[in-house]
């Protein structure tokens, strides 16, 4: 739990550091050979435990503090009426406030040790105990502004959770109401759409049966593509509006949807187990099975009946696509590239591929693992 800064040293890093080293150039007039080793000792730890407090704390920061505070123990123990003192409580209180509780009780044993050694040694217990008082008191003051950091960390912490609640509430509020949008765009656009192709192709028969002029069939041609093309946009203006995949059952009902409205005829989906998400490479698969079936029944039996079955089983999923030409194929088609494209795809996924002709028309059928 220690704060890093970057750039050079604040001025509370300096009045840190003028505590541990001042004292130490205060001692320096009555200091004897083993005083000199100390204040050199705690000198040379002065300014890298500075920076060590600035770098945000290191595994060296509790041996460098436990350190200096011995060493400042000592000196002010062999050295009466001096300074050295600061700077052990004063590192003593750093300790406390920023490192673990074993370099907390060490610290604190240190300075118990010193304070006994140093009332043995010059004879001075009546003053042993307010220095030990000192030294309960530097204690509580360092637990009660780690106590006070920690708070306002945690406050901190609950704000910027609070923060994040709140916008990831108003997102998801956003996204309600896009779907709730889309969904009335697909209900009422988009269902409006179809009726109208479904509309202006009934009236292109009739205007057909009745012989009317080539021109009024094929404005009415182009009313009914303009119909269809606006139902393919509205669908998928609504798909990027909810910014989520369309269901492959529902992509597949707008083919067959699209189907009905070229030819006249009917294309019906049957829809099997639970319907759940599949992976984008199944569904793909999947979606593109049908585009490819239909595309070869409007090639090859135009205004054929189509049937397309999703059966969504444990494991797998079934896809069975049957037109409905009313006799046999009498010759099997070559294999094209579409065909040969959907076997592969399939293919890859692990799954089975079977086309071939039925007893009425073609029927396509592949299962994939999903």
């Amino acid at each position: 739990m220690i704060a890093t800064r970057p750039g050079l040293p604040q001025a509370q890093d300096w009045v840190r550091w003028g505590l541990v080293a001042v004292p130490m150039f205060a001692a320096m007039p009555r200091a004897n050979t083993l005083s000199w080793i100390l204040i050199g000792i705690t000198l040379a730890l002065s300014l890298p435990l500075l920076w060590i407090f600035k770098a945000g704390g290191s595994r060296f920061l509790p041996v460098v503090s436990i350190t200096v505070i011995a060493t400042a123990g000592t000196l002010w123990a062999i050295v009466p009426n001096s300074w050295a003192s600061v700077t052990m409580f004063s590192t003593t209180f750093f300790v406390v406030l920023w490192q673990p509780k074993l370099p907390i009780l060490l610290a604190i044993g240190i300075d118990l040790a010193a304070i006994t050694f140093w009332a043995s040694y010059h004879h001075a217990w009546d003053g042993a105990l307010p220095t030990y008082t000192i030294v309960a008191v530097i204690v509580l003051l360092g637990l009660n502004r780690r106590a006070r950091l920690a708070r306002l960390e945690q406050t901190e912490l609950a704000l910027a959770r609070a923060q994040t609640a709140t916008e990831e509430h108003a997102r998801a509020a956003a996204l309600a109401e896009r779907t709730r949008i889309a969904r009335e765009l697909h209900d009422v656009l988009a269902h409006s759409l179809a009726g109208l192709s479904l509309n202006l192709q009934g009236a292109r028969l009739m205007l057909v049966r009745d012989g009317a002029s080539p021109d009024a069939v094929a404005q009415i041609e182009r009313a009914q593509k303009l119909a269809s093309d606006g139902l393919a946009e509205a669908r998928k203006a609504v798909a990027a509006l909810r910014e989520d995949a369309v269901p492959v059952e529902r992509t597949i009902a707008d083919l067959l949807a699209a189907y009905r409205l070229d030819s006249g005829a009917r294309a019906d989906l049957t829809i099997e187990g639970e319907p759940r998400e599949l992976a984008p490479a199944v569904g793909t698969a999947l979606v593109r099975a049908v585009q490819e079936a239909l595309a070869n029944t409007r090639k090859h039996a135009a205004q054929a009946e189509v049937d397309v079955t999703l059966d969504y089983g444990s494991g797998s999923v079934a896809l069975t696509i049957a037109d409905r030409q009313g006799r046999r194929p009498l010759d099997a088609p070559a294999a094209g590239y579409g065909l040969r494209g959907m076997s592969e795809r399939v293919a890859l996924l692990d799954g089975r591929f079977e086309s071939g002709p039925g007893e009425d028309g073609w029927r396509i059928h592949l299962t994939v693992p999903a």
